[in-house]
C-alpha cells in the first residue's frame, strides 16, 4: 500500500504530538460526532414541543428518544465486522449519509409515528459515527498516542453539552422545531465531502464472514433490554410486564450470545468476547460502565433541577449547564496527554474524586419550607445560590475531562491493529447500555421522590403540561421544598455510584502501556 494514497499507512509522527495528518482525519471523525451528539440534546429540549406540535402524550414524545436509542443498540455490534468487511471510509460515509437523510425525513414528519420511524433511521446511522470514528482515528494516530485521540473525540461529547439545549432552545424559538433537524443536512453534506478527500482509501480482505446467528441473538437481545429499561420511568416500577417480559427476553438473548462467542474461537465474531482476556480492557470497561450509569444517568437531572424547581426557561437551563463543559474542556487535552506518558490509573482515580466532591455540593439543593419565598409572580428558592450551583456544575466538568476518555484509552491502547474496531464497539456498546439503565434508574428515583409528596406531585404535572397549578402560597411552598428534596436525595444517590468508580479505575494501569513505551522509543 503506498504511504502517498493511504495516511494511516505512514509512519506515526517523530514526535509524539498529533500531527497535521492525524488532526485532519480527527476533523472528519469530530463534525460526524458533533453532528450525532448535538441531535440527542437538541432532541431531549424539544419534546415539550412535540406534544404540543402533534397532540402527542409525554410517553409517546419519549419515543423519539427512546426509538433513538434503540436503533443504536441494534447497529452498535455490526459496526466492528462491517468496518473489517467494508472498510471504514466507506462505513463512516454511509453512517454519515444515514444520519442526515434521517433528519431530513424528520424534518418532513407530520404525526409522532412517523418522527419515531425517521429518529429510528437516524439511530442506525448514528450508531455507527462513533465506533468507526474511534476506529478510525486509534489506527491513524497509534498506541502512544491513543489518549489525546480520546481526548479530541472527547470535543463533540463536550460541545453537545454545552450547545445542544442552548442550540435547542434557540432554533425553536427563533424559528420552528423543523431546524433541529434540517440544521443536521448542511453539516452532514460537509461531513461527506470531508470524508471523501481526507480519509484514505480502503483495502479490505473479501474473506471476511459475518456472525448471522450472532446478531440474531445479540441486536434483538439488546434492543429489547434497553426498551424493557427505557420502560420504567414511564411504568413507574421495575415490576411491570412491559418492563419484565422485555427485559428478560433480551437478557436471554444476550446470555445465549455469550454462551455461544465463549465456546468456541471464531475467526469473525460479531463481539469478540476473547478481548476480556485482557485484564486491562476488562478493568476499563467495568469502569466504564459503572461510570456511565452514574454520571450519564445524573446527568438527566441538572436540566430538570432548573426548570422544575429555580422555574428556569429552556433556553436559560441550557446556559446554566455550560460551566461543566468548559471544566471538562480545560482538563481534557491535558488528561490526554498524561495518559499516554504515566497511564490513565492516577488521572481517572483524581477525575473521580473530584467529580464526588461536585456532585456532593448538589446533594445541598433540598430546602425547608421556609426557604421558599411565595408571591404574585411565583416561587424562589433562598438557597442554595446560583454560584455555588455553577461552582459544582465546573468542578464536576474537570473531573469529567479526566475520566472518560482515559477509561476509554486505557481499553484501546493495548489492542492490536486488527482488534481495535472490536474493541472501540465493546467499549461503546458498554456505555449506551449502562447510560440507558442510569437514566432509567434517576428517573425513577426522582419520580418516586415526587409521588411521595402530592404537592409535588400535582406541581410536576402542572408544570409538564403547562396548567396552573391549584394548590395555595403554603402548598406551593411545600412543592417547591418536597421537590428539592426529591433532588438531593437522587444527587446523593448519584454520588455514592461515582464513589463506587473509584474500586476498578483503582486497578487501571498507572504507567504508560508496553506498545506506547516501545513507540515512542522507535521515534526518539
Amino acid at each position: 500500500m503506498s504511504t502517498e494514497t493511504d495516511p494511516q499507512a505512514q509512519p506515526h509522527t517523530k514526535d509524539d504530538k498529533l500531527d497535521k495528518r492525524v488532526l485532519i482525519v480527527a476533523g472528519v471523525v469530530v463534525l460526524g460526532a458533533i453532528m450525532s451528539i448535538l441531535d440527542i440534546t437538541v432532541v431531549s429540549v424539544a419534546q415539550p414541543t412535540f406534544q404540543e406540535v402533534f397532540d402527542a402524550s409525554p410517553a409517546e414524545a419519549a419515543w423519539t428518544m427512546t426509538g433513538y436509542t434503540l436503533a443504536l443498540a441494534t447497529v452498535i455490534p455490526l459496526s466492528g465486522w462491517a468496518a473489517d468487511r467494508f472498510g471504514t471510509k466507506r462505513l463512516y460515509m454511509l453512517a454519515v449519509l444515514m444520519f442526515a437523510a434521517g433528519s431530513a425525513l424528520c424534518a418532513l414528519a407530520t404525526s409522532i409515528e412517523m418522527l419515531v420511524a425517521f429518529r429510528v433511521l437516524q439511530g442506525l446511522g448514528g450508531g455507527m459515527l462513533m465506533p468507526v470514528g474511534m476506529t478510525i482515528m486509534t489506527r491513524a494516530a497509534g498506541p502512544e498516542r491513543v489518549g489525546r485521540v480520546m481526548a479530541v473525540l472527547g470535543i463533540p461529547m463536550l460541545l453537545g453539552q454545552i450547545f445542544g439545549p442552548i442550540l435547542g432552545g434557540w432554533l425553536i424559538e427563533a424559528a420552528s422545531w423543523h431546524w433541529i433537524f434540517l440544521i443536521n443536512i448542511p453539516i452532514g453534506a460537509a461531513a461527506l465531502v470531508y470524508a471523501w478527500r481526507v480519509l484514505p482509501r480502503d483495502h479490505v480482505a473479501p474473506s471476511e464472514t459475518f456472525d448471522w446467528l450472532g446478531m440474531l441473538l445479540l441486536s434483538p437481545g439488546l434492543a429489547l433490554f434497553l426498551f424493557g429499561v427505557s420502560s420504567i420511568p414511564g411504568e413507574g416500577t421495575v415490576w411491570a410486564a412491559r418492563v419484565l417480559v422485555s427485559a428478560a427476553i433480551g437478557l436471554v438473548l444476550i446470555v445465549l450470545f455469550v454462551f455461544r462467542e465463549l465456546s468456541a474461537k471464531r475467526d469473525h465474531p460479531l463481539i469478540d468476547l476473547h478481548l476480556f482476556a485482557n485484564f486491562r480492557l476488562t478493568i476499563a470497561v467495568v469502569a466504564m460502565a459503572l461510570f456511565a450509569i452514574a454520571f450519564f444517568g445524573a446527568s438527566l437531572l441538572f436540566p430538570q433541577y432548573f426548570l422544575l424547581v429555580r422555574g428556569e426557561d429552556t433556553l436559560s437551563a441550557g446556559l446554566l449547564l455550560a460551566p461543566q463543559g468548559i471544566g471538562a474542556m480545560l482538563t481534557m487535552p491535558a488528561a490526554g496527554t498524561l495518559t499516554d506518558r504515566i497511564g490513565p490509573g492516577k488521572i481517572v482515580l483524581t477525575g473521580i474524586a473530584v467529580i464526588v466532591v461536585g456532585m456532593l455540593g448538589f446533594t445541598q439543593v433540598g430546602v425547608g419550607v421556609s426557604e421558599v419565598t411565595v408571591s404574585q409572580s411565583g416561587a424562589t428558592i433562598d438557597t442554595p445560590s446560583y454560584a455555588w450551583l455553577l461552582g459544582c456544575l465546573f468542578v464536576m466538568g474537570l473531573g469529567m475531562g479526566a475520566t472518560m476518555m482515559p477509561i476509554m484509552s486505557s481499553a484501546l491502547a493495548t489492542l492490536k491493529d486488527h482488534e481495535i474496531a472490536r474493541g472501540s464497539t465493546l467499549m461503546n456498546i458498554t456505555q449506551q447500555v449502562a447510560a440507558s439503565i442510569g437514566t432509567a434508574l434517576f428517573s425513577v428515583l426522582l419520580t418516586n421522590g415526587f409521588n411521595s409528596s402530592p404537592e409535588a406531585s400535582a406541581l410536576r404535572d402542572a408544570a409538564q403540561s403547562g396548567a396552573q397549578f391549584t394548590g395555595g402560597p403554603l402548598a406551593l411552598a411545600k412543592a417547591f421544598s418536597d421537590m428539592s428534596h426529591a433532588f438531593a436525595t437522587s444527587f446523593a444517590v448519584a454520588a455514592v455510584l461515582v464513589a463506587l468508580c473509584l474500586v476498578p479505575a483503582w486497578f487501571l494501569p498507572r504507567k504508560a502501556s508496553t506498545k506506547a513505551v516501545e513507540a515512542a522509543a522507535m521515534v526518539h
